[in-house]
């Protein structure tokens, strides 16, 4: 299971340069950890996901910057680390849909006439 850090960072990737607004990720980071049994306080993950964004963000060299949107949120394309984090989610997803695309080569036909001898 993906820690908070990992999901608001997969989200920011996603979102590219135009980013996310907090409340965005906040649902997102909420629903990702939902299930049937069981959910987190959406207020302490508000407060997880705001403290997190105000404390990667305050240098210019930070992972995570304001957009000039008032509340949103982007990976910094400055940030050397940023940049090899876009790289790292890239490269999983591509190893995701190679994963989804041989599953779904796989041969699942019934041999119609493997019982009958």
């Amino acid at each position: 299971m993906m820690t908070y850090d990992q999901q608001i960072l997969r989200l920011l990737t996603i979102a590219g340069d135009r980013g996310l607004s907090v409340s965005s990720i906040t649902k997102h980071v909420y629903n990702q950890n939902s299930t049937f049994f069981s959910s987190p306080d959406l207020q302490e993950v508000k407060a997880y996901v705001q403290q997190y964004l105000l404390r990667n963000s305050k240098s210019p060299q930070s992972l995570i910057q304001h957009t000039e949107r008032r509340g949103y949120y982007r990976l910094n394309a400055n940030s050397a680390d940023a940049r090899q984090l876009m790289l790292d989610f890239r490269e999983e997803t591509v190893e995701e849909q190679k994963q989804e695309t041989e599953k779904r080569q796989q041969d699942l036909s019934l041999d119609l006439f493997s019982d009958m001898f």
